[in-house]
């Protein structure tokens, strides 16, 4: 096993930094492009991310920390970002992230003050047992699965335009 709190929590407070130098300052056409229909696009997968740190890992690691096995997790609506159309620039969202992400790592900081902690044992509505190491690891990859998604999305946008070139560029070539 690799995980270790306070290398998750390398990823985890890089992640807002990593997002705005990757977006602010890109015109608009960058921000709303996505991979067709059913897809996000750069602002709304930072809206998703917006509504994780509100509403799933943090609430989900108190939960499980005072709840243990004996009730399962409320469920995480990974869409519910969607729901509410935002017309906030990129830079207003990237803000609000950065700003919930720095206290909610301070609060994983609080939460678990202990080894023996991460080892905590809780009940997730789909999974069931989850250990709190799990639920910190998964974060980290979250953050990590979105940038990816991201610059995914950027690199389609000029699938087009590549030409031949295509066939080296692998962003443009997952399977």
């Amino acid at each position: 096993m690799n995980f270790k709190l306070e290398q998750a929590l390398e990823i985890l407070e890089r992640t807002p930094a990593t997002l705005e130098s990757l977006l602010i300052g890109l015109s608009n056409d960058w921000l709303v492009c996505n991979e067709g229909e059913g897809t996000w696009n750069a602002s709304e997968v930072v809206g998703h991310l917006i509504e994780g740190e509100r509403t799933n890992w943090i609430p989900r690691l108190k939960w499980l920390l005072r709840e243990g096995e004996s009730q399962p997790f409320p469920p995480f609506d990974r869409y519910s970002h969607l729901s509410a159309a935002s017309t906030d620039s990129i830079e207003s969202k990237l803000s609000e992230f950065k700003a919930i992400r720095l206290q909610n790592t301070a609060k994983l900081r609080t939460l678990i003050d202990s080894e023996e902690l991460l080892e905590s044992i809780g009940a997730h509505p789909a999974f069931g047992a989850v250990k709190a190491r799990e639920l910190v690891a998964t974060w980290a990859v979250h953050d990590l699965t979105h940038i990816a998604q991201i610059v995914r999305v950027l690199a389609e946008r000029y699938r087009q335009d590549v030409g031949p070139w295509v066939a080296y560029l692998g962003i443009l070539n997952r399977s």
